[in-house]
Parts: structure tokens; C-alpha cells; sequence
């Protein structure tokens, strides 16, 4: 690689860097919506003029009247004001602005790179693929949105919002690997079988436990046990499998779906020490030796703020924001730290050659 197409490397893997950044932001401003139960707010989805907010009581007294027609103006914020519209408004524009940032900032360094001859083919290809999961995550967004706005919802479907959240992490680990594909030099990479296998291994796990974590905020899961270091008193609830069909509670038994997000956090734990100490055998990156102690640090600090929100679950006061809220949103900025550490180790050690 010369000097120029090594400097514009370093500038495109510096663009996708701050869209990862911005995603990570995206994704925190979408649980503070849904955990301050903001998401049902606005009610039609106006890609250009919905970009800016109600600008006068007249335009402020339209969308409240649109939003009095929802279901859950009717069910449950009945008795809400003009003032607490405005604040769950707030938050689900806020959302919705950054999501057209963040497509504004991506498609400006598209067509800047490109009029500069920055990207090879390999890049292109990776870029159209970046932007359609963009638009499916955009896509699946509202269709999540209005499935809240018909019949007896008051929030959105849970397994909606998991799916949007697994796929934002799908678009998010694709965009981190694609930065480091570009950032990465060779000589920083290493292989190790047994590693990079755990790591698959730990890869699925989080995955699985990111989509356990999503329907346990999308049914409010935490509050129907928040007990510890049992489930209500029990190591093994009773009504753990109590729905038929038997995978019916895997997506709408809050016991179900609470003691599986508990213990396969447990059994991540185990299997991320096996991890760290297969990895201290990896030679070759000492990027990956100086950094190979964040996943242990993060897994082991995740546990701690899931008990924490676990048990401040008995704190919650619908429509404030109070402990639960907070350790929640510090909770979900660990999972992706989680999964982005994950994604780093897979890119640094490699399979060894056969």
C-alpha cells in the first residue's frame, strides 16, 4: 500500500469509526425512549418534515391530539398534560434526529470519499451493504413504532423491539469490522485457534443474551422479579415453562425470559475465564495482549449492574427517571462495549494456517 491510499484508508476508517460511535449514541437514545416510554410518542413517520419539532401551541396541540388517538393515551397516560407530552416527545425526536444525522453524515462521506477515489472496489461493495442494513434497521424502526399505535398496545411489541436491537447490533459490529479492516495493520494481527473458537463460542452467547435483554426491557421483565440472588424465591421458578406452546415462553413469559437472561450471564462469566486464560497463550499482537483483559473486565462489570437493576426494579415510578433508569442505560452501553470487544478479538486472532 503507497503513502496516499494508506492516508485515505486511515481517513475512511476514521469515518466509519465516528458512525460507529454515533450508532452506539442511536442505540442509548433509543432505551432512554423506551425506558422513559417515549417511543409511541409521534405518530406518523415524515422523513423531511419531521425533522424539526412542533414550533408554536398551535402545531404542540396537533400532535397531542394525534397522540390522544394512540392506545396508550388511552390506556395508560390518560391523564397525561400538554407538558408531559412534550417531554416523551422530546425524546423519541431526539431519536429520530439522530437516525437522520447519522444517514446525513454516512451519505456526505460517501459522496466526499468517492469524488476523492478513496475507496477500492472491496470498499464499495462493504459501503452499499453498510447502507441497506441501515434502511432495513430504519424500516424495521417504524414498522416496531407502529405496531404500538393499533388495538389494546401500549407499548411497542417486544419482539419488535428485540429484532430492532439485534439488528443495530448487526449493523453495528459490520461497521466496527469494516473500520478495523482499515485501521488494522497486518503485523498487529495474531492466530490461535482455541482462542478465536471461545471467542465464537462467547460471540453467540452475548448475542443471544443482547436478545434476552431486549424482551426483558420490552416486557418490563425486571420488576416481575426483583429479587436476588433467586427469582422470587425460587432457584427454579415454578411457571418457568407454564405457556403452550413450550417456545411461547421464551418470547412472552417474563419469568421465562428473566431466568434465562440471569444464568446466561452466569454462564457467559465461566466461559469468558476459560477465555482469558486460553488467550494469555496468543503470541504475535501486542495490541491484542494489551487489550484482551477488557472483555473479562466488561462480562464481570455487567453482572454486577444487572443485579443492581434487578434489584432497584422496586424503585420504579412510571414516567420518572429515577436508579433503575440509569443503571439500565449503563447496563446497555456494557453490552455494546461487550459485543464491540468480541468483535476486535475475532479480527485480531485469526485461524492458523493449515
Amino acid at each position: 500500500m503507497n503513502k496516499a491510499s494508506s492516508v485515505s484508508s486511515n481517513a475512511v476508517s476514521n469515518w466509519l469509526l465516528l458512525g460507529v460511535w454515533m450508532l452506539v449514541v442511536q442505540v442509548l437514545l433509543g432505551g432512554v425512549t423506551r425506558l422513559s416510554g417515549s417511543g409511541l410518542s409521534i405518530t406518523e413517520w415524515d422523513v423531511v418534515t419531521g425533522t424539526l419539532p412542533p414550533l408554536n401551541d398551535q402545531t404542540w396541540l396537533q400532535e397531542f391530539q394525534k397522540y390522544k388517538l394512540t392506545p396508550q393515551y388511552k390506556l395508560l397516560n390518560f391523564d397525561f398534560t400538554i407538558r408531559d407530552f412534550k417531554f416523551i416527545f422530546f425524546w423519541e425526536w431526539i431519536h429520530r434526529l439522530w437516525a437522520r444525522l447519522m444517514g446525513l453524515v454516512f451519505a456526505v462521506g460517501f459522496v466526499y470519499f468517492l469524488l476523492k477515489q478513496a475507496f477500492n472496489k472491496s470498499m464499495v461493495k462493504s459501503l452499499l451493504i453498510l447502507f441497506l442494513l441501515g434502511g432495513l434497521q430504519g424500516a424495521v424502526g417504524w414498522i416496531m413504532v407502529a405496531s404500538g399505535l393499533t388495538g389494546d398496545a401500549v407499548y411497542v411489541k417486544p419482539t419488535r423491539l428485540a429484532l430492532h436491537f439485534i439488528l443495530a447490533m448487526g449493523l453495528l459490529c459490520y461497521t466496527f469490522w469494516f473500520a478495523l479492516t482499515l485501521k488494522v495493520k497486518k503485523q498487529q494481527i495474531a492466530t490461535h485457534n482455541r482462542t478465536r473458537a471461545i471467542t465464537w463460542v462467547l460471540l453467540v452467547l452475548v448475542l443471544v443474551q443482547l436478545l434476552f435483554g431486549a424482551l426483558m426491557a420490552g416486557h418490563k421483565a425486571a420488576t416481575a422479579a426483583p429479587t436476588w440472588p433467586t427469582i422470587g424465591g425460587q432457584w427454579i421458578p415454578d411457571t418457568l415453562f407454564k405457556d403452550k406452546p413450550l417456545l411461547l415462553n421464551f418470547i412472552e413469559n417474563k419469568i421465562t425470559i428473566h431466568f434465562f437472561h440471569r444464568n446466561i450471564a452466569y454462564l457467559i462469566a465461566v466461559v469468558m475465564i476459560a477465555w482469558y486464560v486460553v488467550s494469555a497463550r496468543v503470541k504475535g499482537s501486542v495490541l491484542f495482549q494489551a487489550t484482551r483483559f477488557i472483555p473479562l473486565t466488561l462480562v464481570l462489570l455487567q453482572i454486577v449492574l444487572g443485579i443492581i437493576s434487578v434489584l432497584a426494579a422496586n424503585l420504579i415510578v412510571p414516567n420518572r427517571w429515577g436508579l433503575f433508569e440509569t443503571i439500565a442505560q449503563v447496563h446497555q452501553l456494557g453490552g455494546l462495549c461487550m459485543i464491540l470487544s468480541l468483535t476486535a478479538v475475532l479480527f485480531l486472532v485469526r485461524k492458523e494456517p493449515s
